[in-house]
């Protein structure tokens, strides 16, 4: 498959999937609010998708891949004594948080090493 065709089957289903979750929002606002608060009108599909856009914008923001990738690509960049030294600092936190019976149980258990009967 050619990769404009690729690309033109991606838009169509980005553009449907807008369009779905616009109609979903607007569904759900004049389902559900005008019933709950008084003074809240049912609105149209464009002000749907208006509403969906202002979510993205506050809420979502436009970073393309976010966050996850630049961590993903420091963890790969981490040689073998650095990502153990990480993963040693990220146990102490778990005591700072609060510990829960399930990791308390799981400290407590023996390790699966054998021991040597010296």
């Amino acid at each position: 498959m050619s990769c404009q065709r690729k690309f033109w089957k991606i838009l169509v289903l980005v553009i449907a999937g807008v369009a779905a979750l616009g109609w979903v929002v607007m569904s759900l606002w004049n389902w559900l609010l005008p019933s709950l608060f008084t003074g809240v009108h049912q609105i149209a599909y464009v002000q749907a998708l208006g509403l969906l856009v202002l979510c993205k914008i506050l809420f979502g923001g436009f970073r393309g891949r976010g966050c996850h990738h630049r961590h993903h690509q420091r963890w790969e960049q981490m040689s073998e004594e650095e990502r153990e030294k990480f993963k040693q600092g990220m146990r102490g936190w778990r005591g700072r948080w609060g510990r829960n019976e399930r990791n308390d149980v799981a400290d407590a258990r023996p390790s699966a090493a054998p021991k040597d009967p010296q």
